[in-house]
């Protein structure tokens, strides 16, 4: 016998699908929802009906757009030759929000992994050599996750573009600001010996 009413434990089961949702998460997040406005739930609804209906990836980029082309891809004053590879949409948010970076992007769909099927055809690295060869793209800056399978993605697509008259780049990796060394681990550390800077 279900503890709720048929809508109330659909609700919940549909929330606890979502990416770091657990049941009991899913549980209070449906339980704030009817406790809330109706008009604040329909417009929940609303928006995730216009997102699966409206957007799709851009066909240069294959970041998320509502047209052809994103507006990053259309925007005439970024730098359309230099490249910063990133794993999945969301990626761009955060370097977009640093104000550094007036190029463009890739955006692969994920990150090599052959213990899960992931290999380079699952990915758009197809995609990027074409853009590499086609678009007068002189810099790569590789943002893959820096993990093991973004790290492997990053080494695949230098070795890819190795004969291509392309500067491949990473992002720096190290010590977080406002870190305390005790709780660095050693890979961080190593990184942040290896990038270290003149002051």
């Amino acid at each position: 016998m279900a503890t709720y009413a048929r809508p109330v434990e659909r609700l919940i089961t549909e929330l606890s699908k979502l990416p770091s949702i657990g049941p009991r998460s899913a549980q209070r997040i449906a339980f704030h929802v009817i406790r809330g406005k109706k008009e604040d739930a329909i417009g929940l609804a609303e928006a995730l009906q216009e997102v699966k209906e409206k957007i799709k990836p851009c066909r240069r980029c294959f970041n998320l757009t509502e047209t052809d082309e994103c507006d990053i891809c259309r925007d005439a004053r970024r730098d359309g030759s230099v490249i910063c590879v990133v794993e999945d949409p969301y990626d761009i948010g955060p370097m977009e929000r640093t104000n550094e970076y007036r190029g463009l992007y890739h955006v692969l769909g994920g990150a090599l992994s052959p213990l899960d099927g992931i290999e380079p055809e699952d990915l758009r690295i197809a995609e990027l050599l074409e853009r590499v060869r086609n678009e007068g793209t002189t810099e790569l800056v590789i943002a893959t996750n820096p993990n093991t399978t973004g790290e492997a993605t990053a080494l695949f697509i230098a070795q890819e573009v190795k004969d291509l008259p392309v500067r491949v780049t990473a992002l720096a990796s190290g010590l977080p600001v406002g870190g305390d060394l005790e709780y660095a681990d050693e890979v961080t550390l190593g990184r942040a010996f290896a990038g270290r800077r003149e002051l």
